[in-house]
């Protein structure tokens, strides 16, 4: 990777790694979640709404880290998030070995465990807006969008990674609390590198970014340059974190429905290496938009928010039909293409609609909706318990009008068509 002007190689190297780490931990935790869950005796719609405290403090808190980022530095709000992220790790991995050793009943489980991935949510947003200013008041803007999406690539070839060596770790005592256990250390080893090798000059050129937010006053959601784009992600991303959540549930009840004949130990342990298997190829897909697809094609916004919500409503009418695994997985690997389409292009459209001192509003914001999104999945696994394939048929409706809404609004539908510089400073 070539270093660029105030972006050194070992920054850069050290905040990939750091973003990859994150996403490892998170997703080898979603994939196995649902075998935990079922392991103890916890109902499928609470072990969704395990993420639910950790999301709801993530989507408030994460306005407050980006201005302490400003008071304190990026690199001690970055040692922040890891230190949130290993802790939290920690304690549940103790909550879950407690529970397969039925210490307690299912309920006083699903409520430490609850508690202990909220400390995650308080404290391990504090890495997002740290990250995200730390790269911006070293590039110019034109780098910058090439640079986040670097980021996001390294956080989608973590989402491959994660399910990949999660059943590694489910091992002898440890059991489903062994992967827990194993993504905590690779946080406190990136929490050291960062504490240790990231270097953090001060940069006087630019005021900090995320303390003009107060003197901004912007009205960011009455904003009809920004408030669109919001809209769009928000959307977005509840269809891609329903799908997600309900997709382990899925391809455990199809293994069933293959081998009938298979105790429950044995059969969470196959479907735990079917699920682990989908979520790379749907990382797999990732990395190819954001690697392969959009540079090559040279995607602008508008066609990257177009192609995104109709590919991934495609991959969901897929998923909600499949016959078999293998389908889903097809299914899942097309949605998160669209997914990775998308994402960027509300996230680049977004910031190129508003002026640099709006950009701290955007940034806020699209943190905010990243947790406030998964508090819905619950109700997409209670209604995937009532009818199967509801979840994904509804997410396709909603993407559908999403497709039809970029055509529809004018933000939208001029979507990356005026970038505005470091030097504007109009409303």
């Amino acid at each position: 990777m070539p270093a660029v002007p105030g972006l050194s190689r070992r920054a850069i190297a050290i905040i990939f790694c750091v973003s990859m780490a994150t996403a490892i931990g998170n997703t080898g935790l979603q994939s196995v979640l649902p075998s935990i869950g079922r392991s103890i005796g916890i109902a499928d719609a609470m072990v969704a709404a395990i993420f639910s405290l950790s999301s709801l403090l993530w989507a408030v808190s994460s306005p407050f880290w980006a201005r302490q980022s400003d008071r304190l530095g990026r690199k001690p709000l970055m040692i922040v998030g890891l230190a949130g992220f290993a802790v939290s790790m920690v304690l549940c991995g103790l909550v879950v070995s407690a529970g397969l050793a039925q210490l307690e009943t299912p309920v006083v489980i699903f409520g430490l465990f609850l508690v202990c991935r909220a400390i995650f949510g308080l404290f391990g947003a504090a890495s997002g807006p740290a990250i995200q200013a730390y790269i911006a008041e070293r590039t110019s803007a034109a780098e910058r969008t090439r640079w986040i999406s670097n980021v996001a690539g390294a956080s989608s070839l973590g989402t491959i990674i994660g399910p990949v060596i999660a059943p590694f770790f489910i091992i002898g005592i440890f059991g489903f609390a062994g992967p827990l256990y194993a993504f905590a250390l690779i946080a406190a080893a990136m929490l050291f590198i960062v504490a240790r090798f990231l270097e953090e000059a001060p940069t006087s050129s630019l005021k900090p970014l995320f303390l003009i937010e107060k003197e901004a006053h912007t009205p960011l959601w009455r904003s009809t340059n920004l408030a669109p784009f919001i809209a769009y992600g928000f959307l977005l991303s509840v269809c891609q974190n329903a799908q997600a959540q309900t997709l382990g549930f899925l391809i455990i009840d199809k293994a069933h429905k293959a081998l009938p004949m298979l105790d429950p130990p044995a059969l969470l342990r196959i479907a735990q290496s079917h699920i682990g298997i989908a979520m790379v190829s749907g990382a797999i897909a990732s990395l190819l938009a954001l690697w392969v697809f959009i540079p090559l094609f040279r995607m602008t916004p508008k066609c990257l928010l177009r192609w995104g919500a109709g590919l991934a409503a495609l991959g969901n009418v897929l998923v909600a039909f499949s016959p078999d695994y293998l389908t889903a997985t097809a299914g899942y690997a097309l949605s998160c293409l669209g997914f990775s389409f998308a994402k960027p292009g509300f996230v680049a459209g977004a910031s190129v609609s508003v002026s640099m001192k709006q950009q701290a509003s955007a940034a806020g914001a699209i943190g905010a909706i990243n947790g406030a999104n998964v508090l819905l999945a619950p109700f997409a696994v209670s209604f995937y318990g009532i009818f199967a394939p509801g979840p994904f048929l509804l997410a396709s409706v909603v993407l559908v009008g999403l497709l039809a809404y970029t055509f529809l609004n004018p933000s939208l539908r001029h979507a990356g068509s005026a970038v505005r510089d470091h030097n504007d400073t109009s409303e």
